[in-house]
């Protein structure tokens, strides 16, 4: 339920903000993203999977977060990131 390294890598070089950035608040938001759906299709196929459950809801709070401080710190960079990964606030 975690999602490969050349995936991860992939998904840090398309949202980094400079060449050595891998933990800006943009790169953690899509990563978590990307594990938030590798969740939620295991979880349609596992609907008693309570555990994996609890996992996915954590990921989906710590994103939230994420995107709250991303909205006070710069809402343009919140917006754009909003937008490219399909996320409705």
């Amino acid at each position: 339920m975690t999602i490969a390294a050349e995936t991860k890598k992939q998904i840090i070089s398309d949202n980094k903000r400079h060449e050595k950035d891998s933990g800006s608040p943009e790169v953690q938001v899509a990563v978590l993203t990307a594990q938030i759906q590798d969740l939620t299709q295991h979880m349609q196929r596992h609907p008693k999977d309570y555990h994996s459950r609890h996992g996915l809801l954590l990921k989906v709070n710590r994103r939230n977060k994420l995107m709250a401080y991303l909205r006070r710190v710069d809402s343009k960079k919140h917006a754009q990131l909003a937008e490219k990964l399909g996320l409705r606030k």
